[in-house]
């Protein structure tokens, strides 16, 4: 199904949070897609879901691939209860502006610490002297983080001993554990798909380093103490069996509440000053789809689609 007219989309701040799904089979029906299992088929909200995930014993066919990619939903595979991030597919990104953008933001040390600066700034809403440090800036968020989980130990009535897990002993982390990695790996799964559909590395981080999704693990952390460390513990009150399920529908309702794809958009387009891409320039898929412009050493790009040769060359 190709779409004509993108002004039929969804704008990805006003699309439901994420779908997890696991032990089913996944294939396009008509011009909708759909899950299949043993308990029945249901439909997929593909043109306003901004995330699948895609658990255990999940298959997916290409022309369901196909149609989620059209319709923008980013797709993951990943492990049960949504751990283990394995892979994910491209969301459709129409331009390069802002990628360039948190390139040069990343590159420069100066502008490399005003986007740390400011992203301390939106989660903790207080001022950061400049003449600090990237290590005091972490200290300083390592003390908020540590009295955030104190806070919901205190009014949840779950006890906190610290974050300590192990990813291949999974059985043996405490509740609260368990629950805080099933709702971190929800709001990773949003936050990359926000970072992905503006056209965003999710590699290049600017507190977070060295990972593919360093960026997303910055991004994610600005909204933790609002919607996943309250929803764990939340999910952590109740019996330890089924926490990571209680976990991911509580970072899910509350993502919903707290508007956290509509606060994911915002926030990157503030951190890079980015101005709103008018829809008519976002490019279409295959004969649609304007050709690439060139780089111009002047700094003005040029038309692609055209040969600069001359007969003399």
């Amino acid at each position: 199904m190709r779409i004509k007219d993108l002004h039929l989309l969804p704008k990805f701040r006003d699309c439901m949070t994420y779908l997890y799904l696991e032990h089913c089979k996944i294939e396009q029906e008509h011009l909708a897609v759909a899950a299949i299992s043993v308990k029945g088929k249901i439909s997929i909200p593909c043109a306003s879901l901004s995330v699948l995930m895609l658990g255990p014993g999940t298959s997916v066919t290409h022309a369901a691939v196909k149609n989620l990619g059209d319709c923008g939903c980013l797709i993951f595979w990943c492990g049960e209860d949504g751990m283990r991030f394995y892979a994910s597919g491209s969301a459709r990104t129409r331009s390069s502006r802002a990628l360039m953008r948190q390139a040069q933001a990343w590159a420069d040390p100066d502008e490399h610490m005003r986007v740390v600066r400011k992203m301390y700034e939106m989660r903790f809403f207080v001022p950061v002297d400049p003449a600090l440090s990237l290590r005091q800036v972490r200290g300083m968020e390592g003390v908020r983080v540590r009295e955030a989980y104190a806070y919901e130990s205190r009014i949840s009535g779950v006890t906190w001993d610290g974050r300590n897990y192990k990813p291949g002993e999974w059985g043996a982390a405490s509740a609260i554990n368990r629950a805080l990695s099933a709702a971190n790996a929800c709001m990773y799964g949003i936050c990359q798909a926000g970072i992905m559909a503006l056209g965003l590395s999710p590699a290049l981080g600017f507190v977070h380093t060295g990972k593919n999704l360093s960026f997303v693990y910055d991004i994610t952390d600005l909204f933790k103490t609002d919607i996943s460390i309250p929803g764990a513990f939340a999910a952590a009150k109740d019996a330890d069996h089924g926490v990571e399920k209680r976990a991911r529908e509580n970072v899910r309702e509350l993502a919903r509440e707290k508007k956290l794809l509509q606060r994911t958009v915002a926030a990157l387009q503030s951190l890079f000053e980015l101005d709103k891409v008018p829809l008519e320039e976002m490019e279409l898929d295959g004969e649609e789809a304007p050709p690439a412009h060139l780089w111009g050493e002047d700094g003005q790009d040029v038309p692609g689609g055209e040969n600069y040769g001359s007969d003399n060359t």
